[in-house]
């Protein structure tokens, strides 16, 4: 974590229980962290169009929400990160947790028929996220709140694999890329918290653009809003496939991967 020692600017003396290691008000008055910032930008512009596009395709409101829970997400980070005070805090965290329960319900019941909703996953997911949001709000205790999304995440990553493995083994790609995208950016989150003095004393001797390059921080946006993107295509190709669709990864400018439905002919 940050040291103590860090400039004022437009929103005051931090509120947050976290502050990163970012140095503060150093870009710019009005931004605290200013890569961290603007690096959420990747978690808010791309699932927004992904939703668009799943509306258009026909599919379930969950991968909606899926992708509207994850911009949600990169818009309280922004504000998080913006202002460093704790009510834009919560405004990040607590819909990590929301999201990520929307993830885990599409993931669970991939295949069940069409517009059928399961009842008992959602209340259980529904307690577990009013569970934490009621303890988080009353113990604000970071750890709390990374151990309950790390037991989401952890979820997720076993019934992937167990997909990947007994279902539809050819999608083991785009399941193992999302995983691995993911996990180096919790990486990178690692050592930005534990080597935060080091990374700010190299900091000082680089060149500003170069410097940005080590805010491991926004690296961590970066490269888990690219993972959590990839994971919703994942659980779409899972879903449209169960459904006889015809799924199709394209490629938006040729270089943004999106997952175009067709639905299967009949004759």
């Amino acid at each position: 974590m940050a040291p103590s020692a860090d400039r004022l600017g437009y929103w005051g003396r931090p509120t947050s229980t976290l502050d990163w290691c970012e140095e503060n008000y150093v870009v710019s008055f009005y931004i605290a962290e200013f890569w961290n910032t603007v690096s959420n930008l990747i978690m808010i512009l791309p699932p927004i169009y992904g939703a668009i596009q799943t509306y258009k395709d026909g599919l379930e409101f969950r991968y909606v929400y899926s992708f509207l829970g994850l911009a949600a997400v990169g818009i309280g980070s922004w504000c998080f990160h913006m202002t460093l005070q704790y009510e834009m805090q919560l405004l990040d965290e607590l819909p990590m947790i929301y999201s990520t329960c929307v993830f885990v319900y599409c993931l669970y019941e991939c295949f069940k028929q069409k517009n059928t909703l399961g009842l008992f996953p959602i209340t259980l997911l529904f307690i577990f996220s009013v569970s934490v949001s009621v303890v988080y709000l009353q113990w604000k205790e970071p750890v709390f709140h990374q151990v309950m999304y790390g037991a989401l995440v952890a979820c997720l990553v076993m019934r992937s694999i167990f997909i990947v493995t007994w279902v539809y083994p050819w999608l083991k790609p785009m399941c193992y890329i999302s995983l691995s995208v993911f996990l180096l950016g919790f990486l990178l989150w690692n050592i930005d918290n534990l080597a935060c003095d080091s990374l700010r004393s190299t900091r000082q001797r680089l060149p500003p653009v170069v410097g940005a390059v080590t805010q491991f921080h926004a690296w961590w946006h970066i490269l888990t809003g690219l993972g959590s993107y990839l994971h919703i295509l994942f659980s779409l190709q899972i879903r449209s496939t169960f459904l006889k669709h015809r799924p199709k990864v394209k490629f938006l400018c040729g270089v943004w991967p999106m997952l175009h439905i067709e639905a299967q002919k009949t004759s």
